[in-house]
């Protein structure tokens, strides 16, 4: 049997207690699966007294974690720090530097830095891995990266924050607001006491920006998605899309154009008969369209403890599999020098039409008006209708649009050209719709 792996941890929160906790448990099962034990020799934590349900008295603990990650004593260093910076992206760095296998879940860092990181472990020899980093526990990256060969990815897309599917799968259900919503996801531990990471798009772009870079050779480009969060969504919202067939997810969206890469983050109307639209409370799902094997969806639990650990802990045992003198692949799926410039698609026409929900003043002439404003910037109107919301007084009137295919900044326009005309009351709500997926 092969010398054993030496594997050593930074980070003991959830994730990182979970990892320890299974390869603890699991151990026998991976010596069988990879003809060699795995065994944790080294932790790192901020606090090494706080009881994390599992018996980590055999590794030793450190208290640096970039000196440790470049030590000779172990093989792979897992990083579960967090953050895109500091003493994550130290470690990782140092890590490869040294010859360390890398095992991250660390979107944050792999969308600002994952190219640089990328180039370092092919010149050195090593992995970087990081299925954890996307939707959690399903095997999206080693799909894309390994077991495609030969298809070309036209477009990827999906539900890839739990927080968010939470929140809006509950809305529906319960019909309760989204501020209600959101303390019951911090008191259930599904969002942060500080939630504006998830719920206004940061996350899923993270992940996005990591699956677009591996479905089209392009290097990273996090700061080029456009992003809507799903803070603005309201109960009148989430009614009307029912009414007109449609269910609102967060989604992701990158596609490849004719002018280049379109990556967009937002509020989506999906068919309710779609699958995509099935896909309820934390759960993720990713949808990837290709030439030669068509639509392909992965769904499954993107966060938590054990789903993020089992993407980890499958990351450590390819690394385990892995002999001396294998060539490794690359970390995108190309080497990474020859990741393309990412090139940003112009603005075009979006084939599914808009959702427009205009709180307007009870008044003669209204309804006129806004069909002016959509003529007048060249949108077709698919529906137009009135639309009972409670709580609205006499004097106001929810009015409900669906257009046929035409732009962002069409849409833009008219609302703006409506708000000018001060027939609005409330602030004018804007969301896409898909008719596939």
């Amino acid at each position: 049997m092969a010398e054993a792996l030496r594997v050593g941890i930074a980070g003991l929160g959830t994730v990182g207690a979970s990892v320890a906790r299974v390869l603890r448990d699991k151990a026998a099962e991976l010596t069988r699966q990879c003809g060699r034990d795995v065994i944790v020799t080294t932790v790192s934590a901020r606090d090494p007294k706080r009881d994390r349900g599992v018996d980590l008295s055999a590794a030793k603990w450190f208290d640096d974690p970039i000196k440790r990650a470049q030590a000779a004593d172990i093989d792979v260093f897992v990083e579960l720090i967090g953050g895109d910076e500091g003493a994550a992206r130290a470690s990782v760095k140092a890590a490869l530097e040294a010859g360390r296998h890398v095992v991250t879940a660390n979107k944050a860092l792999l969308a600002k830095h994952g190219v640089a990181l990328a180039e370092i472990a092919e010149k050195r020899g090593v992995l970087l891995n990081y299925e954890a980093a996307v939707a959690g526990g399903i095997p999206v990256i080693k799909t894309m990266r390994e077991a495609m060969a030969g298809n070309s990815v036209t477009r990827v897309f999906g539900i890839l924050n739990g927080t968010c599917n939470y929140i809006l799968t509950r809305m529906e259900a319960e019909g309760i607001s989204f501020d209600e919503c959101l303390k019951d996801a911090q008191r259930l531990g599904y969002a942060e006491a500080d939630p504006t990471f998830d719920i206004e798009g940061h996350d899923t772009a993270h992940k996005l920006s990591i699956l677009t870079s591996l479905a089209f050779g392009t290097r990273i480009a996090a700061n080029d998605i456009y992003m809507e969060g799903i803070s603005n969504i309201s109960q009148a919202d989430i009614r009307a899309a029912g009414d007109l067939g449609y269910r609102i997810k967060l989604l992701g969206v990158a596609q490849r154009t004719d002018s280049g890469i379109e990556q967009r983050v937002h509020p989506t109307m999906v068919p309710t008969a779609s699958v995509i639209a099935q896909v309820h409370g934390v759960t993720n799902a990713v949808a990837i369209e290709t030439d030669i094997l068509g639509e392909l969806l992965l769904s499954g639990p993107g966060a938590g403890g054990n789903a993020t650990a089992s993407a980890v802990v499958g990351d450590i045992a390819d690394i385990a599999k892995s002999r001396p003198g294998f060539q490794h692949g690359p970390v995108f799926g190309l080497p990474a020098k020859e990741l393309r410039p990412y090139k940003k698609a112009q603005m075009r026409s979006h084939a599914g039409g808009y959702f427009i929900r205009l709180t307007v003043h009870d008044r003669i002439g209204v309804f006129a008006a806004i069909a002016k404003r959509m003529a007048d910037n060249d949108i077709s109107l698919e529906s137009i209708v009135q639309h009972a919301v409670s709580g609205e007084t006499d004097a106001q009137k929810t009015v409900i649009l669906v257009t046929h295919e035409t732009t962002e900044a069409a849409v833009r326009k008219a609302v703006d050209g409506i708000t000018k005309d001060g027939h609005l009351t409330d602030k004018p709500q804007v969301i896409r719709i898909e008719r596939a997926g």
